[in-house]
């Protein structure tokens, strides 16, 4: 990505990767020293630091899922200087779990990469069931 493209391109582009579950798109988006927030109170919550660390948290959260994880935009980019938040809705089935709700993406860009990213949970109770304790 050219270091001139807006914060709302990048942010479109890594969307419409994670839509085609294009995970190698997804990391080649992330800066080296991406900073993940990830909410809640199971297994994947907490702060998560490096492309390769991030890289493996959405992996093990598609394991989890078995595959079924999915995350849809729901309305435009909103953006205040490097900052884009994005509305979504997001899902995932296994064995006999289920998780559905909307939530808030807050993208933070530097360079054309992903710095740093927020998430927000709709129903955080659920989503902590939906991956299981820490």
């Amino acid at each position: 990505m050219a270091e001139s493209a807006s914060p709302v391109a990048v942010v479109e582009k890594y969307f419409a990767a994670l839509a085609a579950k294009d995970f190698a798109g997804v990391a080649g988006l992330f800066a080296d020293d991406i900073v993940w927030h990830q909410p809640g109170g199971h297994q994947f919550s907490g702060t998560h630091r490096g492309a390769a660390s991030v890289g493996k948290l959405l992996g093990d959260m598609m394991t989890v899922s078995e595959g079924t994880f999915d995350l849809s935009v729901t309305g435009s980019p909103m953006a205040n200087g490097a900052l884009v938040a994005v509305p979504v809705h997001f899902s995932g089935r296994r064995a006999e779990a289920a998780m559905s709700q909307h939530g808030v993406d807050l993208l933070r860009i530097d360079g054309g990469r992903v710095a740093e990213v927020w998430l927000f949970s709709s129903d955080p109770q659920s989503e902590d069931e939906f991956w299981g304790a820490p």
